[in-house]
């Protein structure tokens, strides 16, 4: 994966932050997501089967942690190309393709090597099939508007692939229309209150689209650094939307991550972001999704152990 890439930057960041953290905490969680791959080598939520979505998040969370295996590579291979033949949605396609690149930058087998050579081809001719008339994704063929987030995700399958994400300029206008006038961006294109996960996805798409977005990203920067910050909650971290009554990890995460990437992650006070993740730490590791949750899972764990990364003391 290109070092210059925006996931190769956040795993960075993220593993250079989980490298600083005190033990016994990246131990307590690296145990924890060893113990939740399950016997086919894949992860699951917290029901029901293995599933690529949370396959490429045990995955991820596992390198973060610097503790993924050739011996785990091996045993998510085999889920990996099992799923290769399934259908999918734009988040399966990402999952897939991310998990891949995981596996064998980590030691273990190259999932692809027995596709046909045009494999990175004809995923981009299907990737297409997702393209809607305002210039944006949706999660399956045939939607009538894009989804911001499944435009993101669109943009990061391209950057997997080594392929320029095309008609970068209407992404742009797509990313422009989902804008609103409290500084956040919308999911779909009738919500008219700004919600922090688009707000996110929107900044990395316009990054994503670069230099075709640059301009746009100049435009918006402060709005978006000043909706983000309104968005903390009394309990330490960051709420989904306005009218959410509490803080989540997944809002807490994504808002941290983008404040970082616009240079104003000090807009939010670090130390209530830190102990809001600590506060969803489970005894015996996990991460749940904030106080009004009594489960956890190999997703809010990755969150997690991102939003300690990012607020530890260098």
């Amino acid at each position: 994966m290109d070092p210059e890439s925006y996931l190769a930057q956040l795993t960075s960041r993220l593993a250079d932050g989980v490298a600083r953290l005190p033990e016994p905490t990246p131990a307590r969680h690296a145990d924890y997501l060893h113990a939740a791959q399950n016997a086919d080598g894949g992860f699951s939520g917290r029901e029901g089967d293995s599933d690529l979505y949370y396959t490429a998040f045990g995955l991820r969370g596992l390198s973060v942690l610097d503790e993924l295996t050739p011996e785990i590579c091996d045993r998510a291979a085999g889920f990996l190309r099992h799923s290769l033949t399934q259908s999918a949605s734009v988040v399966d396609f990402f999952s897939l393709l991310y998990a891949c690149l995981l596996v064998q930058a980590s030691g273990g087998p190259d999932v692809l090597a027995d596709s046909p050579d045009d494999w990175p081809e004809r995923t981009a001719d299907v990737l297409e099939t997702f393209r809607t008339a305002d210039g944006g994704y949706t999660k399956t063929p045939g939607g009538a508007s894009g989804s911001t987030y499944h435009t993101f995700l669109v943009g990061l399958c391209y950057q997997l692939l080594g392929k320029a994400l095309p008609n970068p300029a209407g992404v742009v206008r797509f990313t422009a229309s989902r804008r609103r006038e409290d500084g956040g961006f919308v999911e779909i294109a009738p919500m008219r209150r700004g919600g922090t996960n688009p707000t996110a996805a929107a900044v990395g798409l316009l990054q994503l689209t670069a230099p075709h977005g640059d301009a746009l990203m100049a435009e918006v920067r402060d709005g978006v650094v000043d909706f983000l910050a309104e968005m903390a909650s009394p309990e330490g971290g960051l709420r989904a939307n306005g009218r959410a009554p509490l803080a989540d990890l997944l809002s807490t995460f994504t808002a941290s991550w983008t404040l970082h990437q616009l240079g104003a992650l000090g807009r939010i006070d670090g130390d209530e972001a830190r102990a809001f993740a600590e506060s969803a730490e489970r005894p015996d590791g996990g991460f749940s999704g904030g106080i009004w949750d009594e489960g956890c899972d190999v997703e809010y764990t990755f969150y997690g152990l991102g939003v300690l990364a990012l607020f530890t003391a260098s």
